[in-house]
């Protein structure tokens, strides 16, 4: 008898759609996972003399290349010199061109992480003054256009291969033996495979423009290529695809001979092998001898060297990620890599078995129903993997965040909660899957109980018509051909409709596409998760920075605004009167100052001009020119006064009462 497919039903279509959503909706820039968290000179400095060089600091190792670091004067041109020198691996350099002249400058970089991530920034210092300046840098890194959301896209698409290829398998060869003939589990199967390489590929492709250019263009920039196999990101990949050249054979054993052996071994459930397709089934031996003992045999010896060898083949594809990503960096790494590589194996079997599950309860023909039995050892195996998620993860949420503060002030914090929380979401649903699998009914006694119905060589009537006309013509061989198909059809629908009569496996199909659902959802929040920065690096990315400012300014930040007073006499008429400052938060970096001035009886009145010097004598820096704009009678005020460094500041008040009468007052005040 011909096996016929079952057609698409509309839960399987909305899962699609839901699996394409979620990965669309989470498909996110990848987010840095190393800081800068110091330079020299530092952010906003302004220096009295040019540097000999420009020094950068990150949270964690960085890769860079010749031109991972640009220095740019006021009107755009290029003032660096020479590759980065790299002495230690989280801080390089790049050395100056002598006799630079005063102004602002700005420093732009790009660098890797060690943990495959591309870096971007920029930030100004200046000499002897800041000066304005024509050097505009995007804030749009290489992993932010199109190629960074491709790139992201076929990461999502890898790890989705990865569980539905791998998840699938275990399902077959742990759960339901006969689910090796059945072809939409083939087909599922074979989708992840095919899924996984093809991202691959387009990875490797995609990672030099990624990390550099940005450019859709240099995606097939051979030079390029050839860069990235020399990066340990490069290596992973290559050893990824040579794996599934592994993994391909592992399929073709499991769903050709593995496929023979359990079909004519003892039965699985009852109705998956005994309601196989006639097709499928071995011929008895010619001698009239037994052989179920001797296949019986070779079925567990070659599904113990598949469970080997797919084990080895899993774990070595999951291993291509932890030696490159999180797990190879920051704390333990040596204990990391193998956790997380568990841990990926755990998802795989929990969430693409469930996904193989689903497909069996939907698209599985009605003569080789998947079973109770089948679905109980599939709810052992998930409730393992569960468990082995939490030990792995507890482990994992103590190495990536370090503290329970980064659960709720980091992103990772709070995508990490919510993947807890959607874990739970399923762990509750699994519960009822479970109820209804207690309940399901052998569906083989009411099948045969049915065909007993009907005698052995009963056919449709359309058939018995078409035999009496005789088959002797080709448009009547035709003829016969389609009603033999029709008859197929009737047969399968009426079978399908007898396996599906059962209300507790309606619930239980209805149960495992609640959980799948869920488990699209966390499969997006999971890749993301490995995109993320974690929350224990940037943390200590902030208390890196900060203490960094302190160090660069001295005294900390300050202890809040500071008014000064002056009385002023420039000698000529109505040439007397007070100035004021006020200069608020008073610390390094950005600060307001408002500046009123009144006359001889404290009414607040105008002068042609008022002009306002900073200088830290101690340090040699300054005079800093600040110029206010008026804003009422008696009163100027200016944003974003540049104070680099904390310590005793003079400001000198320039006012000028008429076109040839003026005076400069000062006071000192402690800032930062």
């Amino acid at each position: 008898m011909t096996q016929t497919i079952a057609p698409r039903v509309r839960p399987l279509v909305l899962l699609l759609l839901a699996v394409t959503g979620a990965l669309l909706a989470g498909a996110a820039p990848a987010s840095a996972h190393a800081a800068l968290t110091g330079s020299d000179p530092a952010q906003g400095a302004v220096v009295d003399t040019a540097p000999a060089q420009v020094s950068l600091t990150f949270s964690e190792p960085i890769a860079v290349s010749d031109d991972s670091v640009r220095v740019l004067g006021p009107k755009g041109e290029r003032v660096d010199k020479g590759a980065p020198a790299n002495p230690s691996g989280t801080t390089f350099s790049v050395r100056l061109l002598s006799g630079l002249p005063d102004g602002t400058y700005t420093v732009a970089y790009q660098v890797v992480s060690a943990d495959s991530h591309p870096v971007a920034g920029a930030f100004t210092f200046s000499i002897g003054a800041p000066s304005e300046t024509t050097v505009s840098v995007s804030a749009q890194g290489s992993d932010d256009g199109l190629v960074g959301w491709l790139y992201g896209f076929g990461r999502y698409v890898s790890y989705a291969g990865f569980v539905v290829m791998v998840g699938g398998a275990a399902f077959v060869l742990a759960c339901w033996g006969p689910g090796a003939r059945v072809r939409p589990v083939q087909r599922l199967v074979v989708t992840g495979w095919l899924a996984l390489t093809a991202a691959t590929l387009g990875l490797l492709l995609m990672r030099g423009s990624y990390t550099t250019s940005g450019k859709v263009g240099d995606i097939f920039d051979l030079s390029l290529l050839g860069d990235v196999l020399q990066t340990k990101s490069g290596a992973a990949l290559v050893s990824r695809l040579l794996l599934l050249a592994a993994a391909a054979l592992f399929i073709a054993v499991l769903f050709g001979a593995y496929a023979r052996t359990a079909s004519a071994g003892v039965p699985d459930d009852g109705p998956a092998s005994a309601t196989a397709s006639d097709d499928d089934s071995d011929p008895a031996p010619a001698d009239g001898k037994e052989d179920g003992d001797d296949k019986g045999a070779d079925s567990g010896d070659l599904t113990f060297g598949l469970a080997v060898g797919g084990t080895v083949v899993a774990a070595g594809l999951a291993a291509s990620w932890a030696m490159s990503e999180h797990a190879s960096q920051g704390l333990q790494p040596g204990v990391a890599m193998p956790v997380d590589v568990v841990h990926l194996l755990a998802v795989a079997v929990w969430l693409g078995g469930l996904t193989a599950l689903l497909v069996a309860l939907y698209r599985a023909p009605a003569a080789s129903p998947v079973g109770r039995d089948a679905v109980r050892r599939f709810s052992r195996l998930a409730f393992g993997s569960v468990v082995t998620l939490a030990v792995t993860g507890v482990y994992q949420s103590w190495r990536q965040l370090g503290s329970w503060s980064a659960f709720t002030d980091t992103r990772y914090g709070q995508l990490l909660l919510a993947k807890i929380a959607l874990v739970a979401v399923m762990v509750a649903v699994a519960f009822v899957s479970r109820r209804w699998t207690q309940r399901l009914a052998d569906v083989r006694i009411p099948v045969e109980a049915e065909q007993e119905k009907q005698p052995a060589g009963a056919v449709p009537a359309e058939a018995s018509d078409a035999e009496k006309t005789g088959s002797g013509t080709g448009q009547d061989a035709v003829r016969a051909a389609q009603l033999a198909r029709q008859r197929a059809a009737t047969e399968a629908a009426r079978q399908k409709r007898l396996r599906d009569a059962d209300p507790n496996r309606f619930g239980l199909r209805r149960s495992v596409l609640a959980e799948a659902g869920v488990a699209v959802v966390l499969l997006a929040v999971t890749t993301v998760l490995t995109q993320t920065e974690p929350g224990r690096t940037e943390q200590d990315a902030r208390t890196a920075a900060e203490t960094s400012a302190s160090a660069s300014t001295g005294t900390g930040q300050g202890s809040g605004a500071v008014s000064l007073t002056m009385p002023f006499d420039t000698g000529g008429a109505n040439g007397k009167g007070v100035v004021s400052i006020d200069l608020d938060p008073a610390r390094v970096g950005d600060n307001d100052m408002h500046v009123y001035v009144e006359g001889p009886g404290g009414r607040a009145v105008d002068v042609p001009e008022v002009k306002i010097a900073l200088t830290l004598t101690a340090q040699d820096i300054g005079p800093l020119p600040v110029a206010p704009d008026h804003v009422t009678t008696g009163h100027w005020s200016v944003s974003g006064v540049q104070i680099p460094m904390a310590g005793d500041w003079k400001v000198e008040v320039t006012v000028r009462t008429s076109d040839i009468d003026q005076v400069t007052v000062s006071k000192n005040a402690q800032i930062g």
